[in-house]
């Protein structure tokens, strides 16, 4: 039991004392703000993608995967914004502000390669253009992620139609299907987490040793999101003091919370990997 107690003090002090002593707030609402200023060039560029390929239900299921994750409260105004940007036509695929929307939505991957790189205390020796590519990547990636589940989505109804038909005892147990779509979203919001913890930040880190912040990380956004939830419900009023800001300004305050814990999620993994070396080379100098 006291080595438990004495791995939980260490891990928690490592982590928590490198987020505050390094910045961790300023590199959350870096976050925060990049990755709010990347969302609709991102949904922009993919909108675009996605027409192109012929997945013109692209954009309602984009917008379910997104925000069906965050509490209602928040994700119903900018959701509706979003709607409102994606239903409007453009004039092609290949055109400069397409192109433009995909390299600004990368910015918000190159925010969290920072607060990565100093949350695992790692130096980054790959080239800017490595770097941008990889990002790039990235974003085509998730488009094409959420093209191949926005096709999924339509087909499914058809399927289970089909199925229902061969098989009528099947009935009963396919009323339920909207429950996929929340699957789907914490599938996407889990692969995604596991690909920028392996893939970013520099360095090789195994499966195991990112896990346990990820876990921290997914069990926390649950708790902040509830939270923050019913402190706007019961006590905030940002209509008064932002006006017609208040969706942003409340969409920014919940993106700065859910930043700050996700860098805490890898000084949590940092942390294990440090005290593991630590633990590593005293059983070494003893034999």
């Amino acid at each position: 039991m006291s080595k438990i107690r004495t791995f939980l003090w260490q891990v928690l002090y490592d982590a928590f004392g490198h987020f505050f002593s390094d910045d961790g707030w300023a590199f959350a609402s870096h976050i925060a703000l990049s990755g709010l200023m990347a969302l609709f060039p991102f949904l922009i560029f993919a909108t675009s993608l996605a027409s192109f390929l012929g997945a013109n239900a692209f954009a309602d299921t984009a917008v379910h995967v997104i925000f069906d994750t965050w509490p209602e409260t928040i994700a119903r105004p900018i959701a509706g914004e979003v709607m409102n940007v994606l239903t409007v036509q453009r004039g092609g695929l290949l055109t400069i502000s397409v192109i433009a929307a995909a390299y600004f939505a990368s910015n918000g991957i190159e925010a969290l390669r920072i607060a990565l790189n100093r949350a695992y205390r790692v130096n980054d020796t790959r080239s800017v253009i490595f770097c941008r590519l990889q990002s790039l990547g990235f974003v085509i990636i998730a488009t094409l992620g959420l093209m191949a589940i926005s096709v999924l989505l339509v087909l499914a109804p058809l399927a289970v139609r089909l199925a229902e038909q061969w098989f009528p005892a099947i009935s009963p147990y396919t009323g339920g299907l909207d429950i996929w779509r929340y699957i789907i979203a914490v599938a996407v919001l889990v692969v995604g987490l596991l690909s920028v913890h392996i893939w970013l930040p520099a360095g090789k880190r195994s499966l195991a040793d990112i896990l346990p912040g990820i876990g921290l990380t997914l069990l926390a956004w649950l708790a902040g999101s509830i939270l923050f939830a019913k402190y706007l419900q019961t006590f905030a009023n940002y209509v008064s003091t932002y006006a017609g800001l208040a969706s942003i300004m409340v969409a920014i305050v919940f993106l700065y919370i859910i930043a700050a814990i996700f860098i805490l999620g890898a000084e949590i993994n940092a942390a294990i990997l440090r005290y593991r070396n630590r633990m590593a080379w005293r059983a070494k100098r003893k034999s």
